[in-house]
């Protein structure tokens, strides 16, 4: 859908853009952008004056910088001049970012003005008053629909003695000052295949507070992707990535470095040249931490290897703990089925690590874990869960080699699957670099990472397989693993219940019901196939009738899905939800800022919470140091809680941020809190 919609709105910017070259005659409703040319000061014969183009959009609205970026247009404008006067090129201000569906916008949210040089031929008569006339045309846009605008501007200049050049506008000085200053230096830049290196001279001293570099040159970067900044004494590097439909490789760049969210900025030229890649990493705006690719991927092995005692991977332990039981069996059998379970567990990790990348690069703001963001896959696991649980129960057997059958390789194979699906929600330690790292990198490293994380998670249940040692420690199988299966039933179904309540955040109490039925509906067709199978008769006649349920409930649980409403969470640490603008002020009151983001999917999220942050030992440590608490909510999927992760190098929740007064970047927290850690950040 979020793919349709992006297409949707590329498709409608392309139709305003060709309705505006054929330049449509003005609706009667008024501009959503008022415009008005205004004059600086009196002008002596061959002198310049200044002429600003002053923009009003209404709230809402926005116009556009000069490269619109992914969408839209910048200004267009036809002069009508007295005879041998002349308009110089428009000079626009600092302009903003806006990420809408995936598409990148350079554009401005409120009050700007576009300053223009107009040269004043040498015979022109003092004590003259001349008209300018220019005829504008731009686009108009909100988050969902554009709107081409034009207006006849017009604005007299006197023409004076240069003796006696009048009074100048106040306000030019303000206007003059949103533009970005000339660098004063000669940049260069560097093509590697899909990788554009700036080198812009920058004195070490400059502070960078999520920078951001506009092209003035059409297609010569993909705007929405990262991009990273790293300093070199006073070299500033910027690494962008080539779009896929990248224009030739050009003779010059120019653009402009915002330094940062205030609107300063600084105008650039670059040639080709030498850049280097190494650097330290500077800005909030991360694209890729500061690691080697040998230490990313240790850091998902081990990372991976530490999902196995982590809350998240709690509940399919059982299906781990039969198959390690029934490793005992043989040799070559517990090699065959630790290989299948390994084998299992990489492909799920690689599938979803080429999905998460693929959305990511058609546009879609999603992160790790995004799977338990949508309600349908969060319905199919407790659909699932609730089979495994009957199964594991004994209500009914699967006829083919199933999730807890003794000596299938084939029931390893599909263990090690759901065990990497449901036990990656949450990102743990170690991991979190790596995975904030593969959303970044080049696929191909991005994805070797992907595969390391699942050789990881695997490598517990391989070493047992292929140690002797090990499996010797493991108890004989026997009768027990009957009644031991039957306990790990417990575990599966409170699972299956997390995975209810998890459909109520989701898609609100209706479609919780709807789900809850449909799931009790399949426990009784199951049971009903157990009961035939257990007097040695077929079950498929009845497998046939459970398919017809699945099908009725995929049809009716879209039509009751309604997401409730994003709410406060609860918590005795007064706190508001976050939000960029919220974060901003919280920053400017001079205090400390806690900020955390959270998943009511992700077992470690709450664990941390429940044992770290709700207590009250915290509540009063932060109350005394007037701390700010802000909560993101990433329980459903949310762009702008996307972005700033991925900006913060994070793929996924949890993360912890602690803002100290003065600096520039907040500090990472570890991902397992403690209430003395917090306690003594708010007291330092």
């Amino acid at each position: 859908m979020r793919a349709y919609r992006t297409l949707v709105a590329v498709l409608l910017q392309m139709l305003t853009l060709f309705c505006c070259l054929l330049a449509v005659p003005a609706q009667a409703a008024p501009n959503h952008i008022a415009a008005q040319l205004i004059a600086e000061a009196p002008v002596a014969p061959g002198g310049t004056v200044t002429l600003a183009l002053l923009m009003r959009p209404d709230k809402g609205w926005h116009g556009y910088w000069l490269n619109p970026g992914d969408a839209g247009f910048g200004m267009r404008l036809d002069w009508d001049l007295p005879t041998n006067f002349n308009a110089g090129t428009p000079r626009y201000p600092t302009p903003e970012t806006l990420l809408i569906s995936g598409l990148m916008n350079h554009v401005y949210e409120h009050d700007y003005a576009v300053l223009v040089p107009l040269t004043v031929p040498a015979d022109a008569r003092a004590g003259t008053y001349l008209p300018i006339r220019v005829k504008a045309d731009w686009l108009a846009c909100t988050e969902q629909i554009c709107v081409p605008e034009s207006a006849e501007l017009s604005a007299t200049i006197t023409i004076t003695s240069s003796s006696d050049s009048g009074k100048s506008d106040p306000r030019f000085d303000t206007w003059r000052a949103a533009l970005p200053a000339p660098l004063g230096a000669q940049a260069s830049f560097a093509i590697e295949g899909n990788i554009i290196r700036i080198g812009i001279p920058m004195p070490a001293a400059q502070v960078l507070e999520n920078p951001h570099v506009f092209p003035a040159e059409n297609h010569i970067f993909a705007y929405a992707a990262a991009q990273e900044f790293r300093r070199i004494g006073d070299l500033l590097i910027v690494t962008l990535q080539r779009p896929k439909l990248a224009a030739a490789s050009p003779t010059e760049l120019s653009g402009v470095l915002r330094l940062g969210d205030a609107g300063d900025g600084v105008e650039f030229t670059a040639i080709p040249g030498t850049v280097p890649s190494s650097g330290e990493l500077v800005g909030t705006a991360k694209s890729a931490p500061n690691l080697s690719l040998p230490a990313l991927l240790l850091a998902a092995l081990l990372g991976g290897l530490l999902l196995n005692v982590m809350p998240c991977v709690f509940p399919i332990l059982s299906l781990k703990a039969l198959s390690l039981a029934r490793a005992g069996e043989s040799e070559a059998e517990a090699r065959r089925e630790g290989l299948a379970y390994t084998a299992g567990v990489v492909l799920a990790c690689a599938a979803l690590g080429a999905l998460l990348l693929a959305l990511r690069a058609g546009g879609q703001e999603v992160g790790w874990a995004f799977q338990l963001q949508e309600p349908a896959v969060v319905v199919a696991l407790l659909l699932l869960a609730v089979a495994i649980t009957a199964n594991l129960a004994g209500l009914f057997e699967f006829t083919l080699p199933g999730f807890a059958n003794a000596g299938s390789p084939k029931g390893a194979f599909v263990t090690g699957l759901l065990a990497a699906f449901v036990a990656t929600p949450c990102t743990g330690p170690f991991m979190a670099a790596a995975m904030g790292a593969a959303l970044l990198l080049p696929v191909a490293e991005g994805m070797a990472l992907f595969v390391t994380l699942g050789i990881g998670l695997a490598l517990p249940f391989l070493a047992v397989a292929y140690v002797p040692a090990l499996r010797r420690l493991l108890p004989n199988p026997g009768a027990w693993m009957v009644w031991f299966k039957k306990l790990m039933a417990v575990p599966m179904g409170l699972t299956a219940l997390a995975l209810l309540w998890l459909t109520s955040r989701l898609g609100g109490s209706t479609f919780t019901i709807a789900a809850g039925l449909f799931a009790i509906m399949v426990l009784l067709w199951l049971v009903a196939i157990g009961k035939r199978q257990h007097t040695g008769k077929s079950g498929m006649p009845l497998v046939l009738g459970m398919l017809g349920s699945l099908i009725l409930a995929a049809a009716i649980l879209p039509q009751v899905f309604r997401p409730p409403a994003a709410g406060a969470i609860e918590s005795i640490l007064p706190s508001q939800p976050f939000s960029e603008e919220a974060l901003t002020k919280a920053r400017a009151s001079g205090k400390p800022v806690f900020v955390y983001f959270t998943a009511d999917w992700c077992l470690t999220c709450k664990v941390n919470e429940a044992a770290a942050i709700e207590r009250e030992e915290v509540r009063t440590a932060f109350d005394k140091a007037g701390v700010k608490v802000l909560v993101g909510d990433w329980t459903r999927r949310d762009p702008a809680i996307t972005r700033f992760l991925t900006a913060q190098g994070a793929a996924g929740v949890p993360l912890y941020l602690w803002y100290t007064q003065g600096a520039s970047a907040p500090e990472q927290l570890p991902q397992v809190l403690t209430p003395a850690l917090l306690a003594g950040k708010a007291g330092s």
